[in-house]
């Protein structure tokens, strides 16, 4: 079963959609129509489910009357009543619609669209009976030179209204019977080719040609009619034109008549060309006119060509052409040429040397007074009397060329040259010009020092190499940084090269160094000539005597300061050593040296004193106040002798160790430490002392044990000592190498409150090359000595050569043997 709301949905789209808009129906009823009425047309496309309802005929919108076609009612075809004329009324909008009584339409509107079909039923006519028209002599053949107007009542477009043109009679037919023709389709009467060759035969009287016009086309049917053309030859007045001469900015009114031309035959338009396009228009009339003032600078000539065009804008004869020439006028003032870059003149150039040639431009015409140029040089003013002009100037060429007055490197000069029209006369124009001249610097200096002799210069003969001995400094007078460039030279004093030049190449500044170690012996004092010259050549003159520098350096004598044996001294000593008690003696590195004499420095406590010859030092008195553990520094400085300017110094620093309880007089060595190797040069290996006693008597105590070396001052610089632990220390060579023997080592050994000696005895050899000492090899039990080696090899050879020498003499005699036998008793070799 359909649900309720699909019927409602059905019953509702209709009613919410507009029906479609039927399409127009085209019907067609000949005109003139001549047989019975009513006509027939065609049946109405009435929809069949309607029923009930009236065909209701209408005009064009919704209007009632329908003219003369009717409705069937019964059938549904549309029907023409009367005949119907296309020209009264060539188309009829109808609307056809299905109506209840009470007027509710319930199908259409219908539109019909009734088109009247046209028949040939009006004759072509033209515009007039005769037609009088004008011929040129001259006309182009083909150009027409009139158009025929015809007209035909039936509908456009179609045969009814197709017309044709022809000529059916000319008079008179002299000189020939064509002299003219017709365009059939447009109309257009022309002079055809042979009419033209024979124009000039022709009669002075005019021709009448009958001329056609029929419809339909090129059928043999269809209505026509006649017209006739009267044409009149006249004469051609289309001559040449003159060349015009017009004066530029004219102050006339403008547009201003210049000429005229005329076409003599009929309808005429002119049409006016310029080349280039200028201000030029021509009238109706033929007029040519100028429509504003001219400039000749801007264009002096124009070509202009006038047309004589038909109404299609065909040119009835070839164009006129009209020449035009703008005059002169000094409307114009030199125009000078922009300012360029400065032009470079070296200095000293010679007089008359070329600077610069003006190239002023006058737009006036050429040749004529309005651009004939003078020049008159206004800047830099000239001195009195034209010997003393820097510059000189050519007043007709614009040349300006070098006077005689001399120019210096570096100057700007600004020219100013005044260039005047007219040749110069009263009322020309005039422009200022400007030429920039720079004179350029040439290379005629030669660089000079400032100051030609250097005060002896005092240098000592252990100066480094790279030392600045001194700076000289060099000018050059020229303006231009490349000509001031500058390069330097030892020219005398320096055979052996102890002395260098250095000097940055844009500068002035020469630095002499030394480059070698000087001796006063070889030679005490250097005399060096020193040259300056100029990188670049040289112009004019060469160098002068300031191009030269001499320098004295004398050389210091210099002795090398004394030197000890140490840099640095370290001594132990306990703080209840006695006043008097050697310390350590301070050595020279060179016993063969000269004698030094020796002092101290910041003692402040006054507890040392040192032997001013020998070196020793001692305590000057008790160390009170010292602590064990301190440290007490003072400087040792000795003097040569001989020179006492001469000296070195070193620092002297002092351990303090704990007194013994017991006085002891004299530190007896207990049992010597079994001996110990060392390899020198210095490797990481050193001597491990014990500072425990074998005598349990002596070892009692407790606490730390404290090393030190003996107070030998050799013994101090050879060797190290640094505490391992508590109970041990590590001896180690101190020098880098030391003599290869052996070597006693005291050592010091504080406990408590007691002290003592111990020797290590330590033997010091070479190293090899794994870091060990070298030692001799002694001779391996049962191994042969060098002699027993020798006389066993002597005997073995003795043995052989024996040997030997019974052996050849054994062959020698049974050689001899043989020889002494018969041939016979030989055997012979058996064969093989």
């Amino acid at each position: 079963m359909v649900p309720a709301w699909l019927w409602l949905l059905c019953l509702f789209i209709p009613q919410a959609f507009p029906r479609a808009q039927p399409a127009e129906l085209y019907v067609e009823v000949p005109e003139n129509y001549g047989g019975n009425f009513p006509l027939y047309l065609t049946k109405l496309p009435l929809p069949r489910e309607e029923a009930g309802g009236q065909i209701v005929l209408s005009g064009d919108s919704g209007m009632a009357a329908a003219g003369p076609f009717a409705v069937d009612q019964e059938s549904g075809f549309l029907l023409v009543t009367m005949a119907l004329d296309r020209e009264e009324q060539a188309e009829y909008q109808l609307q056809v619609t299905l109506e209840t009584e009470d007027g509710r339409v319930l199908w259409g509107p219908q539109p019909v669209l009734v088109h009247v079909k046209d028949e040939n039923d009006q004759v072509p006519y033209f515009s007039q009976a005769i037609y009088k028209v004008q011929m040129s002599r001259g006309t182009r053949p083909g150009t027409p030179f009139f158009f025929l107007e015809a007209s035909d009542g039936d509908e456009p477009g179609t045969a009814n209204a197709d017309l044709r043109f022809h000529i059916l009679n000319q008079a008179p037919v002299q000189p020939s019977p064509d002299m003219f023709q017709l365009e059939p389709l447009l109309g257009s009467l022309a002079l055809s080719p042979k009419g033209s060759t024979s124009l000039d035969q022709a009669l002075e009287g005019p021709y009448q040609l009958l001329v056609q016009v029929k419809d339909m086309g090129d059928q043999a049917s269809g209505h026509q009619a006649t017209a006739t053309i009267d044409v009149t030859i006249v004469e051609n007045t289309w001559v040449p034109l003159d060349p015009i001469r017009l004066a530029e900015n004219l102050q006339v009114l403008y547009p201003h008549h210049i000429a005229q031309v005329h076409w003599s035959g009929g309808d005429v338009h002119y049409h006016l060309e310029s080349q280039p396009p200028g201000p030029f228009e021509v009238d109706a009339e033929g007029k040519l006119y100028v429509t504003r003032e001219l400039d000749r600078e801007a264009q002096a000539e124009y070509l202009l060509r006038v047309r004589a065009q038909n109404t299609r804008g065909e040119d009835y004869a070839e164009p006129l052409e009209l020449h035009v020439a703008v005059m002169d006028e000094n409307d114009n003032a030199p125009v000078c040429p922009l300012r360029g870059p400065p032009i470079s003149i070296p200095e000293l150039s010679p007089s008359g040397t070329m600077v610069a040639k003006l190239s002023v431009e006058d737009a006036d015409a050429p040749g004529s007074p309005n651009s004939h140029i003078v020049y008159q040089l206004l800047s830099p003013e000239p001195e009195e009397g034209t010997e003393r002009r820097a510059f000189k100037l050519d007043s007709t060429s614009g040349s300006v060329t070098l006077g005689a007055a001399p120019l210096q490197a570096g100057q700007n000069i600004l020219l100013q040259v005044l260039a005047i029209d007219l040749g110069g006369t009263e009322g020309g124009l005039s422009s200022t010009c400007e030429i920039a001249v720079v004179i350029t610097d040439i290379n005629d200096h030669a660089p000079e020092f400032t100051t030609s002799q250097i005060a002896p210069i005092s240098i000592p003969e252990d100066t480094e190499p790279g030392t600045v001995v001194t700076t000289l400094m060099a000018t050059d007078a020229d303006l231009e940084p490349a000509f001031r460039l500058m390069d330097f030279a030892i020219e005398e004093g320096d055979v052996e090269g102890n002395f260098g030049l250095d000097w940055e190449p844009d500068s002035g500044h020469v630095q002499l160094r030394l480059l070698k170690n000087l001796s006063y012996e070889a030679a005490p004092s250097h005399k060096l000539v020193v040259v300056v010259r100029s990188v670049a050549e040289l112009v004019g003159p060469g160098p002068g005597s300031g191009a030269t520098a001499t320098v004295t350096v004398l050389v210091e004598r210099v002795l090398p300061p004394p030197k000890l044996d140490q840099e640095n001294y370290e001594v132990s000593v306990p703080v209840s050593a006695p006043a008097g008690s050697l310390l350590l003696t301070i050595q020279p590195t060179d016993p063969m040296s000269s004698p030094l004499r020796f002092s101290l420095v910041n003692d402040s406590e006054g507890w040392l004193y040192i032997e001013e010859v020998s070196g020793e030092v001692h305590t000057a008195r008790p160390l009170q106040g010292a602590q064990p553990g301190d440290m007490y520094t003072v400087l040792v400085v000795a003097q040569d002798a001989d020179e006492p300017t001469l000296s070195t110094s070193a620092t002297l620093m002092i351990h303090f160790l704990k007194a013994p309880s017991a006085p002891a007089p004299t530190l007896a060595p207990l049992a010597p430490v079994p001996t110990r190797h060392l390899c020198t040069p210095r490797q990481d290996h050193g001597v491990v002392v014990s500072g425990l006693r074998e005598d349990p008597d002596l070892a009692g105590g407790h606490g730390p044990y404290s090393f030190t070396l003996g107070p030998n001052p050799t013994v101090q610089r050879d060797w190290r000592l640094r505490a391992l632990n508590g109970s041990h220390a590590y001896l180690t060579l101190g020098l880098h190498w030391v003599e290869p023997r052996e070597h006693v080592v005291p050592v010091v050994v504080s406990h408590d409150t007691q002290m003592w000696q111990i020797q290590v005895r330590v033997i010091v050899c070479r190293c090899n090359v794994e870091g060990q000492c070298m030692r001799k090899v002694g001779r391996m039990k049962g191994m042969p000595t060098k002699l027993s080696a020798v006389g066993i090899l002597v005997g073995t050879l003795i043995a052989i050569g024996i040997f030997l020498i019974l052996i050849f003499t054994h062959l020698t005699l049974a050689r001899k043997k043989d020889l002494d036998q018969p041939v016979d008793s030989v055997p012979l070799k058996a064969a093989v």
